[in-house]
């Protein structure tokens, strides 16, 4: 390959000229000395002794078709069926009009007539032929994949759009093949280890695409794609690939998980049917039941609905279609539960769909980072909020708001809250701030250190869903937080199950020795209640006091608040 750059560069190429006849050989050469290295051979065996010797110095053969010991039909034929000579490209020399299409069936590249006419026709056709080939070559060597020899991602496209082109007619299904857990595969064993598993899958799946026809790529590291014909029988055949596979890796910790478009007959492009194939094997992420999944019209609709909402976004922010909703936080400390704070929630009320699902919205856009401008508009309409609460009854009330993992890598996030709550007037610790359990094990330093710069501005910080990650437990004594919200999963059956009611009472002993106050939401029934107070629970939040209320509704709840106390003071 370096040497075939450095030729392009302008080092002088070597021809070998085949002919038995001495005057058309010197005349040939005498053309081409000038621009090449030139060497020569009477008949093909000669030839042939020296084309193998400098196999990897030759640039061009020029072969005359009749010669004594070994013809050049002979020759041709030879060096076409060696997998490393082939490269060479052959100019035949012919005086027969028969003969030059017979040659360039054959595998020729160019034919030179005799008598020679024209130097300057036969250097232009030696020069063009060389060209093309070491093209042919550069081609063939970034085409494919060091490791796997499957194509890369950008050529695997290329041809299977040249191949629906070309058979219009033909369905095509797209596979598409992901390893679980790959990263945990080169950790724990190294990259050479992961580097034979990845050649291994290359391997089988190129025998899968040469039995089957097709296209097949490696598109990233761990991702592959498989293009083949339609086949009514592909989820008969998908389980006897996958035991292929699984049987010559022969290692039980690695798992493959393949999403598969079948086609429908609906002509939709390439890059549709992987999108859709890619679609249902993320769908398999985390699954151990099975290891294929087909893309339906159920995904589809979903997929449509998706994109949809992704679509509508800045115009619903623009018209305000979202609405901020407040679920009160009661404090049971003291004999009487008390309003002590609020929770931010998102609805957003579609012109079209209704109202779209809370837990549907925040994933999704989470997903696609879309989630940081929804994030900031809730973080202002809360501070507004406690603004105006203040100015109507005198009061603050803190709000909790979520500060999604996306918003934490924010560079700007310290300056963008504090921002929000100078122009409405607020001390920052009004504005308390939520962070899900599992955001800290994304990145535990940067967060840690981000949450720590938030802190350091006088925020609150919650750790929200507390119980529902798996790594944060041996770093707890490091996190920077205020207090602990347990995930409202353990709630719903606390009263009948013993070990939930242990559970939770263990998790709030860990709040009391890190010195934090335990929020516990999803409460719904009195029992419920009176059980987490026992337990040494200091916040509620649930249905059992309120559901998430607009703020002209969460503001009669302030003014029975203020009633209440003023009853009691007099």
């Amino acid at each position: 390959m370096q040497e075939l750059l450095e030729r392009k560069k302008g080092l002088r190429r070597t021809i070998l000229i085949v002919d038995d006849d001495y005057i058309a050989r010197e005349i040939l050469g005498k053309m081409l000395k000038s621009q090449y290295e030139v060497c020569y051979a009477q008949n093909g065996e000669i030839a042939l002794n020296i084309i193998r010797r400098d196999r990897l110095k030759l640039s061009l053969v020029i072969l005359d078709l009749h010669m004594p010991e070994m013809d050049g039909y002979s020759l041709l034929k030879l060096l076409r069926s060696d997998n490393e000579l082939r490269r060479i490209p052959v100019i035949v020399l012919t005086s027969e009009k028969g003969a030059e299409v017979e040659s360039l069936k054959i595998g020729a590249a160019d034919f030179i007539a005799k008598p020679f006419d024209m130097p300057e026709v036969i250097c232009a056709r030696v020069g063009h032929s060389i060209e093309l080939a070491e093209d042919s070559i550069i081609i063939h060597e970034t085409e494919r994949d060091e490791l796997t020899g499957l194509f890369h991602k950008e050529f695997f496209f290329q041809y299977g759009k040249r191949l629906d082109e070309l058979n219009s007619n033909m369905p095509m299904d797209a596979i598409v093949v992901d390893i679980n857990r790959f990263h945990v595969v080169n950790e724990l064993y190294g990259r050479c280890y992961g580097n034979s598993v990845l050649k291994t899958i290359g391997d089988s799946i190129h025998e899968i695409v040469s039995r089957e026809g097709g296209l097949a790529c490696r598109r990233d590291n761990d991702h592959f794609c498989i293009y083949l014909p339609h086949s009514d029988e592909l989820a008969l055949k998908l389980p006897q690939y996958i035991e292929m596979i699984n049987k010559r890796i022969n290692d039980s910790n690695i798992s493959l998980r393949f999403g598969v478009y079948s086609d429908d007959g609906s002509s939709s492009c390439m890059e549709h049917r992987f999108d859709c194939a890619r679609l249902a094997c993320h769908k398999l992420r985390g699954s151990y039941v099975s290891c294929f999944e087909f893309y339906n019209d159920e995904q589809h609709s979903k997929e449509l609905y998706a994109e949809r909402l992704i679509s509508d976004m800045d115009k619903a922010l623009s018209e305000r279609q979202f609405r901020v909703y407040y679920q009160p936080k009661y404090s049971i400390r003291g004999d009487k539960p008390q309003l002590s704070s609020a929770e931010a929630l998102t609805r957003w009320f579609h012109p079209e769909f209704g109202m779209v699902s809370p837990g549907q919205l925040i994933s999704l856009f989470e997903d696609n980072g879309l989630i940081q401008k929804l994030d900031r508009f809730v973080w202002n309409e809360a501070a507004a909020q406690i603004k105006q609460w203040k100015e109507k009854y005198g009061i603050e009330i803190p709000v909790s708001v979520n500060v999604s993992r996306v918003d934490m890598f924010n560079s700007r996030l310290v300056e963008i809250l504090n921002d929000i709550t100078e122009q409405n007037g607020l001390k920052n610790e009004k504005l308390l701030l939520e962070i899900t359990e599992s955001a800290y094990t994304d990145n535990s330093t940067q967060i840690i250190e981000t949450v720590g710069k938030l802190r350091a501005n006088g925020f609150k910080i919650e750790m929200d869903d507390f119980g529902s990650g798996y790594s944060s437990l041996n770093m707890l004594t490091s996190l920077p937080i205020d207090a602990l919200k347990l995930d409202m999963k353990f709630i719903s059956g606390i009263c009948e199950n013993q070990k939930t009611e242990r559970l939770v009472g263990i998790m709030i002993e860990i709040a009391r020795l890190l010195e934090v106050p335990v929020i516990t939401e999803g409460v719904e029934t009195k029992e419920q209640m009176e059980l987490l107070k026992k337990l040494g629970c200091d916040i509620i939040q649930g249905y059992y006091f309120s559901k998430p209320l607009p703020p002209e509704e969460f503001g009669a709840l302030i003014e029975k608040e203020l009633e209440e106390k003023n009853h009691a003071y007099n």
